[in-house]
């Protein structure tokens, strides 16, 4: 992992922690597979605990790995790193994108409580008026009340949100086109295609990986059929959205917009989603941040005491669905 990473999510409680797991030099972090300096330690590692900036497990970088039987990764994908190699080779692989989901589903259930409550509107009311605002005229239809929220994947976040909006008396529409019409009632939610989703839904949010098929799931046509006044979430990857498309929509006021994530990753300084007020931007705060960093730690090496006493991993990566998921 990157100096960086380790620096961030592995703290000193972590560290004394990791050492009665595992036969570790906590001083040794490894950055490039190809380095010289790191030959003998490579060649007597089993498992690699790896992070964020890891670079990839290719076939040469496997050869300095004779030994290496598991791969744990402190993190959500493991797709930067993990290669077709390692699965052929028979490599386990675990991962902390179940710990990782967490932060994420409870940002969205903020970002849907608070664009109901119309939160960003009102605000900026307000902070217009410098006075009274006359809440039954300017918000007639506030509120979560009977609110109809659309999910997009039903992914471990995906999942979580489900369960975080339970006690809300909200509607909640599923599209996943891995979920049956069973699963989805016993996740107590209405399974539809994506286009009755955008209809139906005063919130819309993404919760699906990056693929050649999500690219601009939302583009120009689906975000139209949205009704006005709706939200749109994005709390996954910014290539879900059609940016310019949206910022069309969102210009206008027809439509109301949660980015943590954006294509580009970064917009353009001039973007006018910086300052319209029906869009809140946030700079990939959903996920593990501060704090939450050390939940990613405490899982990965949960992982790897089951690993070191021969027990199968809780949160093992199957290669056969990798390619649909993130």
């Amino acid at each position: 992992m990157s100096p960086e990473t380790r620096d961030a999510v592995f703290g000193a409680a972590a560290l004394r922690r990791l050492a009665e797991v595992a036969r570790i030099e906590p001083g040794l972090l490894v950055t490039d597979f190809q380095n010289p300096l790191f030959g003998g330690e490579l060649s007597e590692a089993e498992v690699l605990l790896t992070g964020w900036g890891c670079p990839p497990l290719d076939r040469a970088a496997l050869r300095r790995l004779p030994r290496l039987k598991a791969v744990v990764h402190a993190a959500g994908s493991v797709k930067g790193h993990v290669t077709e190699e390692c699965w052929r080779r028979g490599i386990a692989v675990t991962t902390a994108a179940a710990a990782n989901a967490l932060p994420v589903a409870e940002y969205t259930l903020a970002a849907i409580l608070f664009a109901n409550k119309r939160v960003l509107t009102g605000a900026h009311a307000y902070r217009t008026a410098r006075g009274r605002v006359n809440l039954i005229e300017r918000f007639p239809d506030v509120g979560n009340y009977r609110r109809t929220v659309g999910l997009v994947g039903a992914s471990r976040i995906g999942r979580r949100v489900i369960e975080l909006l339970a006690p809300f008396d909200v509607r909640v529409l599923l599209h996943d086109p891995y979920v049956s019409p069973g699963e989805a009632a016993g996740l107590g939610v209405e399974p539809v295609d994506l286009d009755a989703l955008a209809l139906r839904s005063d919130i819309v949010s993404l919760h699906a990986p990056q693929l050649p098929s999500t690219q601009h799931l939302f583009d120009a046509r689906r975000l139209a059929l949205m009704p006005d006044g709706a939200t749109l979430i994005n709390t996954a990857r910014g290539s879900l959205v059609d940016t310019e498309a949206l910022t069309e929509e969102v210009r206008t006021g027809r439509l109301h917009a949660v980015l943590d994530h954006t294509d580009p990753e970064v917009l353009p300084a001039d973007s006018p989603l910086f300052d319209l007020p029906n869009v809140l931007l946030t700079p990939h705060l959903a996920g593990s941040i501060g704090g939450e960093l050390h939940r990613l730690a405490d899982t990965a090496i949960d992982e790897l005491a089951r690993y070191a006493r021969g027990l199968p991993f809780l949160h093992a990566v199957d290669p056969g669905t990798l390619s649909r998921s993130a």
